[in-house]
């Protein structure tokens, strides 16, 4: 059954595909930093939704939707229309491709994230596993 996109369920599904994955493991076992993942409104998704996830070691440590941006301060955030996040999760664009061309919007480090292609490469071979439905 497919989990709708974005959601706290569909959050929880991608943290126990990421933590049960050997290749994200292995390709993110030095990687440290939390995100924000900003899915501005397009199509069917009418308001914004802002996605933690604390990402350490080739493990997701927390993985929740968050109602105000000031909730925590993480390394770094990356919006973009859900069309984006879209075309990335079904993998007809390459995220770090994306970041690099603006049609993601990252705050922090970009040089830090570029070095680690295969943990994002593989975060997104995980959101492939997860069973999604986007909003129409």
């Amino acid at each position: 059954m497919a989990i709708d996109f974005p959601t706290q369920e569909w959050l929880e599904a991608l943290q126990k595909e990421l933590n049960n994955s050997k290749p994200y493991q292995e390709a993110a076992k030095n990687w440290e930093g939390d995100f924000y993942f900003v899915f501005e409104p397009e199509g069917g998704l009418k308001e914004r939704v802002v996605a933690y996830m604390d990402l350490w070691h080739g493990q997701c440590r927390s993985a929740h939707i968050v109602t105000d941006e000031n909730e925590k301060s993480p390394e770094f955030t990356i919006r973009a229309p859900l069309g984006k996040w879209r075309k990335i999760i079904e993998k007809r664009l390459n995220p770090i491709q994306g970041m690099l061309t603006g049609q993601l919007k990252v705050r922090g480090n970009m040089t830090k994230i570029v070095k680690s292609p295969k943990s994002a490469i593989e975060l997104v071979n995980c959101c492939t596993l997860v069973p999604t439905k986007f909003p129409e």
